[in-house]
């Protein structure tokens, strides 16, 4: 009764939106479809065409079941202008999407509705999926992977399991790049800025051998100077001179793709892909003492620190891989196997207290856990993926598959540290793990038009996960004996199903109402890093997300206006959380359930030919449920640095509170984003434009406990865009500005030391950007 009940909350909800659609839909078809480049101009009246993947064949937006969020390979590009991390200018750009990271640029953090991790182990489980061209990317490493040559990128929101090859509570955000064609094409977009930031992005391909053999060949270069200086003057803890001006803060990250489409028969494809990664740069800069005890408000710079400790805060990071998909129609049905295989090597170093010891004492000693350090000695996955799919063109639809999964990797933690109450360092400081995690699983979908116009859809999914850790080396020695009592190996496994059904009634040719319910499964996960600090291994159990919602998609005022919303709720049981301990280790535990539920909705308006308008706006309301769990607090030597809002517990020296009705971490209560394009025609052939867009973000909490200091409010952020294009928008040149107003919000923190994170800062700049066909 309490499903259904939820599932009719959503209805109604979804109803009282519609409302406004059926006075203004037509029953004209809006404009042409979207170019596949995701450059294409804008239909003469009206909104394009969207096309999109979402259930692993090509359909218009309006008539997906699911609720997708898209942006276009040229509206990212714009985004990336000014260096931005390729993955994390996404967040705040689709309703209900929202990313952040600590860990600088090869660690991203995605959330849907409110559901992600917030842990930083490298070994940290996701409940959002990454896909690229059809390979899942599970790592939260692999997951970095920048994006280029984009053709689009989808969000799923909401649990999905059925059609795609890894299970996920979340949602999953999935990114097609441009393909081969036998037509030769290409494209590139360059850009210049402050900071000396360069990026480059670009793609050519065609035909090797007419209707046989095509080719594209890909690349991205981002490029940034170092700009923060380090203005700390005292003895240091390693061998980088100090003070020193422009010590870090850069980055250089270099990609490349080639892909090879064969065609021999008009019934098989055959398409090889490779990649290779080479990155170099800063990770996260934590700036200690930023927050003051009662407020999230500071006036640090964020072109300064002062760290004794982190060698510049250095990472570098090598990946390649490979996949191969092969498809063949047996004239209905087409049998399609994808396999691939990543691999990656690297290491993040960084002063991990944000500041230097010496500054920030204890009983009159300084007090720090300075620099630590993350290396991936190596890494591999591989995926097999096998999908049957009928042809799309009929009343009845179906796909089945199945996947194997894996991913093997060898991981050290380095953390020297200073001690609370002395200044030696941590003998207890390295350890070395060798995690597993395989998986397999069956999934199957299908469609049947009930009527004409109503059409049901089923899926399902069984799938095992298993994740083995291993201790493998530790320093924690005292004369040569070692001290560690924890465990050294680990085993969870579980087998769970999944499963997903959904009404679509296509009211008019512009108008379709749906409703949706989903269970996703998340496997158990376990956290070796506490090991370091002679720390028994921490586990979670899985998690289940039941979600129910319900919809409308929408096109109005002949053509000229896309409207789609939704209305969720969802509850997770025995969801899994991360919080820290006294050492800022992350600590894996489970609470009883979780409760989510909000709207989101976006809309495309072309009222005036010449002005085009989009708009994207989520409200979310998310609260753990569990009287029996708590969270450590931020403490230093057993004192409470923070401001606490929920009751507390001491347990020993350790303060703890009772996260019961607190909201999820990095879940915004709400999400406004907007962008404008005006275009003047000057000439037959070209045009003047100006183009802004900006986000807003409501009340967002970066921990599991509720503080007056670890949190944001209002922040926002925007970007604007003036140039000239010529032939239908071939070619355009652009001053640009990104972080228009130099807004510094608040993105994360490091609670026990009042550390902050924030944004980068303004970035002006100028770009090119051209295509040939």
């Amino acid at each position: 009764m309490r499903a259904f009940g939820t599932m009719l909350w959503c209805g109604v909800a979804a109803g009282a939106l519609v409302g406004i659609a059926p006075a203004y839909a037509q029953d004209a078809p809006a404009g042409a479809p979207m170019a596949a480049s995701g450059q294409g101009d804008q239909p003469a009246d009206g909104v394009a065409d969207v096309v999109v993947t979402a259930e692993r064949r090509s359909e218009n937006l309006q008539r997906v079941p699911v609720s997708v969020g898209v942006v276009s390979g040229a509206d990212l590009r714009a985004f990336q202008a000014s260096g931005d991390d390729t993955l994390l200018s996404l967040s705040g750009r689709v309703p209900s999407l929202y990313a952040e990271t600590t860990t600088g640029r090869i660690f991203p953090r995605f959330y849907i509705r409110g559901l992600g991790n917030i842990d930083f182990y490298l070994g940290a489980s996701q409940p959002v999926t990454i896909i690229q061209d059809d390979v899942v990317l599970e790592h939260v490493v692999l997951k970095s992977n920048p994006v280029f040559d984009v053709s689009q990128v989808e969000v799923l929101r909401g649990p999905q399991g059925s059609l795609f090859g890894r299970n996920t509570t979340a949602g999953i955000i999935k990114f097609d790049t441009l393909r081969p064609t036998q037509d030769f094409e290409g494209r590139a977009s360059a850009s210049y800025g402050s900071f000396n930031t360069v990026t480059f992005d670009g793609g050519i391909g065609g035909p090797i051998v007419a209707d046989k053999i095509a080719f594209r060949l890909s690349g991205l270069y981002q490029h940034r100077d170092n700009y923060v200086d380090n203005v700390y003057s005292g003895p240091s803890a390693d061998s980088t001179p100090v003070p020193r001006k422009d010590a870090m803060g850069g980055f250089n990250d270099r990609d490349i793709r080639l892909q090879l489409l064969l065609t021999p028969t008009d019934s098989l494809s055959i398409l090889g892909s490779g990649h290779a990664r080479d990155y170099n740069g800063t990770s996260t800069l934590f700036l200690r003492g930023a927050l003051t005890k009662g407020s999230n408000q500071s006036s640090a710079s964020r072109t300064q620190v002062a760290f004794d400790e982190g060698d510049d805060n250095p990472q570098a990071y090598h990946t390649y891989g490979g996949s191969v998909k092969v498809a063949y129609d047996f004239g209905g049905p087409t049998l399609t196997s994808i396999t691939a295989y990543e691999t990656t090597h690297g290491y993040s170093r960084g002063d991990t207290d944000g500041g230097a010891a010496a500054n920030f004492p204890v009983n009159g000693v300084a007090n720090g856990y300075g620099q630590s350090q993350g290396q991936i000695r190596y890494l591999d996955q591989w995926t097999e993926e096998l999908r049957l799919a009928s042809a799309s063109d009929r009343p009845f639809t179906w796909q089945v598959g199945g996947i194997y999964f894996s991913n093997v990797d060898l991981t050290e933690f380095d953390q020297r540290a200073y001690f609370l109450t002395t200044a030696a360092r941590n003998p207890n400081n390295y350890v070395l793990l060798r995690d597993v995690n395989t998986s397999w699983a069956f999934f199957g979908q299908a469609s049947y038009k009930i009527l004409p116009d109503l059409t049901l859809t089923v899926g399902g999914r069984e799938t095992k996960d298993t994740k083995r850790t291993a201790l493998l080396q530790t320093a924690n020695t005292v004369a040569g004996v070692s001290t560690y009592t924890g465990r050294r190996y680990v085993r969870l496994s579980d087998t769970q199903p999944s499963w997903d059904a959904s009404l679509l009634y296509q009211a008019t040719p512009d108008l379709s109402l749906y409703l949706r319910a989903a269970r996703g499964f998340r496997g158990p996960t376990i956290q070796g890093r506490s090991a370091v600090f002679n720390s028994d291994f921490t586990t979670a159990n899985s998690e289940t997300n039941t979600s129910f919602e319900g919809g409308f998609k929408s096109v109005m005022f002949d053509g000229k206006l896309r409207l789609n919303a939704t209305a969720f709720a969802y509850t997770v049981r025995n969801i899994q959380l991360n919080g820290n301990d006294v050492n800022g280790n992350g600590v894996l535990f489970n609470a009883d359930h979780a409760n989510g539920y909000g709207v989101e909705g976006d809309a495309e308006l072309r009222l005036m030919r010449n002005l085009t308008l989009t708009l994207g706006y989520s409200a979310l309301s998310t609260e753990i449920r569990d009287k029996n769990v708590y969270a450590q607090v931020c403490a230093l030597n057993g004192q409470v640095v923070c401001t606490v809002l929920q009751p507390t517990i001491k347990v020993g020296a350790n303060t703890f509170a009772q996260i019961n009705n607190s909201p999820l971490p990095n879940a915004p209560t709400y999400n406004f984003n907007a962008t404008a394009r005006y275009d003047i025609p000057v000439t037959a052939n070209g045009k003047l434009f100006l183009a802004t867009d900006w986000n807003l973000q409501g009340y967002t909490q970066f921990v599991l406990y509720r503080s007056a200091e670890f949190s944001s409010n209002g922040n926002f952020e925007g970007g604007a865009r003036i140039g000239y294009s010529i032939d239908n928008g071939r070619y355009e040149i652009a001053a640009f500005a990104r972080n228009i107003t130099n807004a510094r919000n608040l993105k994360g923190v490091i609670e026990n030391y009042l550390a902050a994170v924030y944004n980068d800062p303004r970035v002006i700049g100028v770009s090119l950007a051209g295509r040939f066909r």
